[in-house]
């Protein structure tokens, strides 16, 4: 039988996005596409400040 990695959280999923999108940026030439990167980064990092500020305080304790 197959086995089935664990689930990731949203903030794991989070981390690894703007880990690929960091990279990618670190390739980039300065322009457009480059601005682009760098906007959704600042957004992954917004989303993960927001989900701890609405998180309850006990489910974010085991860390």
């Amino acid at each position: 039988m197959r086995r089935r990695s664990e689930p990731h959280t949203f903030e794991q999923r989070l981390e690894a996005q703007r880990l690929l999108l960091e990279h990618e940026l670190a390739s980039l030439p300065a322009g457009v596409q480059r601005d682009s990167v760098a906007a959704r980064i600042e957004q992954l990092q917004t989303a993960a400040e927001m989900f701890e500020f609405l998180m309850p305080r006990e489910v974010l304790a085991p860390r």
